[in-house]
């Protein structure tokens, strides 16, 4: 079910089970104009330069002086509320204890460490004791005021003993994105509070004192366990930046290969989207999943995996946005003045999307067939940047500066970026319609506008669009 505010402009896109979308026939001139206008009025400032961006802070943040694994851990519980008879979720444990004073930006952390509860039980209202919970991994996104990105990753379950209980959950905060190798650092974490939570802070310790991974490497971290005596533990932190915390096969599971077009086509276009799941998991492996189809383009707009419901009015702003709601809070939901809204199949370029939609097809079938395959997230990454490739890759030709006419190959020179030329240079006529659209996006501006003060040369060492920029050549020499 897809809706927008009535008297509003702006699009919302929502997934009820995971997908369902917004409005108007892609094929009328007056349908097309509605969308260019709908898409400039979100972008919104007066010129792109005036853009403030997600972009190399949100993939690189691991750049900055934080080079540790993650910036501190939290044990959350649910306390019995003052007033009324409902939970909520307060840190029973923290390490380390305290913040260090000379963070730059100590009051902005402060802020976070008091909303990490919230993301952490969003269902809060929801929970009763109980005497049985299985073990859950999801995780969340917090977004700085420069724009950069702290990633939670969290392990709900019920704690040792008899009876019924109330859930915690076990939460790791960082600024690198790294589902997997988390994932293994809450398994320790859980197995040691098992035996004593006394276990888990030099745990914890050595984890944060480890060396910095290097992508494509490994480290060791050396931990001592009573009863045990010294433990090795192994971290990978993968290659590919971009798809290192995504798990694709959740997405498939519960997405067909249209419904999931239909998403992507939508984000592109920076609608409204509301994923709906039963689970937190399933919620935060999704959004996941989908903005990461974006690259080498990066969402810049409001992004909450797993909205909690006394936050649920953020679906009522007029600015994009990104948002998981666990299935109990679509009550609420309804009762809220949304309008229905469909067009997703119309988006795209046909060509552009029949060529993705057969390579996806494809492998779904093979997940049907077989066993999931580990390099599922390298096959479906390759096939929407393969999309991106034939859509924008011929973007280095159109920068130029006062100094050199054409600085597609010289690194680090201020640019200007020929847009007009740029768009017309793509001979499809449905292919520029679409073009035209979605570069009044944020993404796409904020894009361009790291390429103009950087330069676009295919040869630059950055990994941000470095796997983008071989693609790129590779289909310039075929």
């Amino acid at each position: 079910m897809a809706h927008r505010r009535p008297n509003s402009d702006h699009r919302r896109t929502s997934l009820k089970s995971f997908a369902s979308f917004p409005s108007w026939p892609f094929c009328s001139n007056a349908a097309h104009q509605q969308r260019l206008v709908s898409v400039q009025s979100i972008l919104s400032p007066p010129s792109h330069t005036g853009l403030q961006c997600n972009s190399t802070k949100t993939r690189n943040s691991d750049n900055n002086h934080h080079r540790r694994l993650f910036e501190y851990f939290l044990v959350v519980s649910l306390q019995k509320a003052k007033t009324g008879g409902h939970y909520v979720p307060e840190v029973t444990q923290q390490f380390p204890p305290k913040l260090e004073r000379n963070l730059k930006f100590l009051r902005e952390t402060e802020d976070q460490l008091k909303m990490i509860p919230k993301f952490c039980f969003p269902d809060a209202k929801d929970w009763e004791p109980a005497d049985s919970y299985p073990s859950e991994m999801f995780s969340f996104a917090l977004t700085g005021e420069d724009g950069s990105r702290r990633f939670g990753y969290c392990r709900r379950l019920l704690p040792n003993g008899r009876g019924k209980r109330l859930p915690e959950v076990y939460c790791i905060v960082s600024r690198l994105g790294c589902f997997k190798l988390f994932s293994k650092v809450l398994d320790e974490v859980e197995r040691r509070r098992a035996l004593s939570p006394a276990l888990v802070q030099p745990f914890m310790r050595a984890i944060m004192e480890a060396q910095f991974p290097a992508p494509g490497r490994t480290i060791t971290v050396k931990t001592f366990l009573p009863g045990s005596g010294t433990e090795v533990m192994e971290l990978f932190r993968p290659s590919d930046s971009h798809v290192e915390h995504v798990d694709f096969e959740c997405l498939f599971s519960c997405l067909s290969v249209r419904l999931l077009l239909r998403v992507f086509a939508s984000v592109l276009l920076e609608r409204r989207v509301v994923f709906t799941a039963d689970k937190l998991s399933t919620l935060s492996q999704c959004c996941h999943a989908v903005v990461a189809l974006l690259y080498p383009f990066v969402w810049q707009h409001t992004y909450i995996p797993a909205l909690p419901s006394a936050m649920l009015d953020v679906v009522c702003t007029p600015t994009p946005f990104i948002v998981g709601l666990l299935t109990g809070s679509l009550p609420q939901l309804s009762e809220l003045p949304l309008e229905e809204m469909d067009d997703e199949d119309t988006i795209l370029p046909s060509k552009l999307q029949s060529a993705l939609e057969n390579v996806l097809e494809r492998r779904r079938d093979r997940l049907v067939s077989s066993p999931p395959l580990d390099h599922l997230g390298t096959v479906v990454t390759e096939a929407f940047v393969r999309f991106f490739v034939e859509l924008v890759g011929h973007y280095p030709l159109f920068f130029f500066s006062e100094w050199e006419d054409d600085v597609s190959s010289a690194p680090s020179v201020p640019c200007a970026f020929q847009r007009e030329a740029f768009r017309k240079a793509i001979p499809s006529k449905t292919t520029r319609r679409f073009l035209e659209v979605f570069m009044e996006t944020r993404m796409f501006g904020c894009f361009v506008r790291e390429r103009e003060q950087h330069g676009p040369s295919l040869n630059g060492t950055g990994t941000d669009i470095r796997h983008f920029h071989q693609k790129i050549r590779k289909r310039m020499k075929d």
